[in-house]
């Protein structure tokens, strides 16, 4: 199958999603007063490490809000394994539901199919993570195939942190 790959500085595609609790989700447009929207992709309710690192991010929050980041998290989840899984997490970010394949395609995404119909019922992404600015262009990318190899919380602050401040003047990386 073949995917896309996203380019560094140009503009997410025009992507939205079921949000729990209802309405949608635009992937492209972080929330009112924010500076950027940070979006991550999780594999889902049948992850064990994606509940642990949602639940750190979730820790996070205060300061992500702070520097102007709008986080959300989305998967390939129905809304309502999403609904029983957030309960575990508790997040005060928004979540979306319902991504398709086709949506993950449109993402570039690592796509896996379930190893059994006891790990989940359908096809789902492999963890991502994108940082998309005002201007509605990706300002970092970052895609993995495997659960385990993702940027922690922390790290992702600090870099956009750095990105934020107006004395830095930091731009997009990768767009040559």
């Amino acid at each position: 199958m073949s995917s896309t790959k996203l380019a560094a500085g140009k503009a997410l595609p025009d992507i939205a999603v079921a949000k729990l609790g209802g309405g949608e989700i635009h992937l492209p447009t972080p929330a009112n007063s924010f500076k950027c929207r940070l979006i991550v992709v999780y594999r889902g309710k049948h992850c064990p490490i994606c509940t642990s690192y949602l639940t750190k991010l979730n820790e996070f929050l205060p300061e992500f809000r702070q520097i102007g980041v709008d986080v959300v998290a989305i998967s390939a989840d129905t809304a309502d394994k999403a609904k029983v899984h957030m309960e575990k997490v508790s997040p005060d970010f928004e979540v979306g539901s319902d991504l398709s394949v086709n949506q993950m395609r449109e993402l570039g995404l690592y796509i896996s199919s379930p190893v059994s119909s006891s790990e989940t019922d359908r096809p789902y992404a492999e963890p991502a993570l994108f940082v998309v600015n005002a201007q509605g262009d990706l300002q970092v990318i970052d895609i993995s195939n495997a659960p385990f190899a993702r940027p922690e919380p922390a790290s992702v602050l600090m870099g956009l942190k750095f990105i934020l401040n107006p004395d830095n003047n930091y731009p997009v990386r990768g767009a040559h």
